[in-house]
């Protein structure tokens, strides 16, 4: 975990605040200093199906107030997650032994069961600070940083954004970057894609292990561009237009990812049976090492006359792996006083990577370039519906909370031969709880 330094002036007056509601005598001063900040904290919860991952995710964001348009917001999130992740390899009618990613340890999975390693543990820091403030009357701007640290992954970025008001600061032009350098260390080093996957417990294994492996860390680059126009077309329509563009570099691969090679004929993946035509049974995923990111983004927001807001959104995604994706997010939101409800339609559906195979055969082995059997690079949909309540309390506070479903469904490929009697895309499905104050 990354050791975040703290601001001197935010540590100082949380202190000071806690000083005096433990005494009961809050000074004048201490109550104008809180006066200029708000403060919104929640806590993430989230729970797949069949005992997958799970995770639990505090976050605290401070914003301190200089006057209407001058801010500076301070963001400070936690997640921890535990559970099982897919590894990439198909299920079969006998047992299937794996080595850990760190080559110490192994785990089986029994016939038929989907290969879950079981022992997925992470955890992440993130903190991030983000200045807005106006150049002029007609002009506006964001600069800001952050910082991400897990146990294998670190992740550093700056942003900024310009904005140009017209039209009576009912239209807003803006242009944004993100820049970001991320390392990654993964446990046991980085496996050389394509690679045989060694046999654990065989004699040579060590030697195998050693030899898969290009070094213990590897970086990527990210760059974000994003253009946006916001247009105020009535006292209770607003409208926005996106065009996005990331471009990534550099190692991109899943180090914890791999690939069943499957007999052409039988369909075999033989278990615990390791050797294939000459081969392995299984492979390093690999992928390619540049991806460009395009998207298209329009929202709409409409007040109605009883006071209710409709919320409606879309998202075209395209990219140069072959993958395209829709997204289309529904929100209606009750206002009922002092309370509120908020219900949410979410649907996205997205095209697999033109390398995406669930599994590959040993006859197409040696003609690989890229592979991944990464279920978030094939074909799937999913269907989100959540409710988010929402209570207004005196001086501005609110509690809130937001409870949500998931579905996910996965198609692709069929089985051959004794693969055929496997589940291969099995759904996912998921329950997030989020519960929060705003003071």
């Amino acid at each position: 975990m990354a050791v975040i330094k703290k601001n001197n002036r935010l540590t100082g007056m949380l202190a000071s605040a806690g000083c005096a509601l433990l005494s009961g005598l809050p000074t004048q001063a201490q109550a104008a200093e809180l006066d200029l900040w708000d403060f919104d904290t929640a806590t993430l919860i989230y729970a797949e199906g069949d005992g997958r991952v799970s995770a639990l995710e505090p976050v605290i964001s401070a914003t301190r107030n200089f006057d209407s348009e001058t801010k500076l917001n301070l963001k400070l999130a936690i997640d921890t997650l535990t559970g099982a992740s897919p590894n990439g390899a198909t299920p079969s009618d006998q047992a299937q032994t794996f080595a850990r990613p760190s080559g110490k340890g192994r785990y089986t999975i029994s016939e038929g069961e989907q290969p879950l390693d079981d022992t997925f543990k992470d955890g992440r820091g993130a903190f991030s600070a983000t200045w807005s403030a106006p150049i002029n009357r007609d002009w506006a701007y964001t600069a800001g940083g952050y910082l991400s640290s897990e146990h294998d992954y670190q992740s550093l970025g700056a942003n900024g954004s310009v904005s140009r008001y017209l039209n009576q600061k009912n239209t807003t032009l803006t242009f944004g970057m993100n820049l970001s350098s991320d390392t990654l260390n993964p446990e046991g080093g980085l496996p050389v894609g394509l690679n045989r996957v060694p046999t654990f417990g065989s004699t040579a294994f060590s030697t195998d292990f050693d030899n898969s492996r290009d070094g213990s860390s590897d970086n990527k680059q990210v760059v974000d561009i994003i253009l946006g126009l916001t247009q105020v077309i009535d006292r209770k329509t607003l409208v926005q237009f996106n065009y996005s563009l990331s471009a990534s570099s550099g190692y991109l691969n899943d180090p914890y990812k791999i690939v069943s090679v499957i007999d052409d004929a039988s369909g075999a993946n033989y278990g615990g049976h390791y050797q294939l035509a000459g081969n392995n049974l299984y492979l390093y995923e690999k992928r390619p090492d540049s991806r460009l990111k395009q998207a298209l983004f329009w929202q709409g927001k409409r007040q109605l006359n009883n006071g209710d807001i409709l919320d409606l959104s879309y998202r075209f995604m395209f990219d140069d792996w072959g993958i395209n994706s829709h997204t289309l997010d529904l929100r209606y939101r009750w206002n009922l006083g002092q309370h509120y409800l908020e219900p949410q339609l979410r649907w996205y559906s997205q095209s697999a990577a033109d390398f995406y195979q669930r599994y590959v055969t040993a006859s197409e082995y040696p003609a690989l370039d890229d592979v991944s059997a990464d279920y978030r690079l094939g074909d799937l949909d999913t269907y989100t519906i959540g409710l988010r309540y929402g209570y207004h309390l005196r001086e501005g506070k609110e509690l809130y909370t937001r409870v949500s479903f998931y579905q996910e469904t996965n198609t692709g490929q069929s089985g051959i031969g004794k693969l055929s009697r496997q589940e291969l895309y099995p759904d996912n499905t998921a329950v997030m709880m989020t519960v929060g104050y705003r003071f």
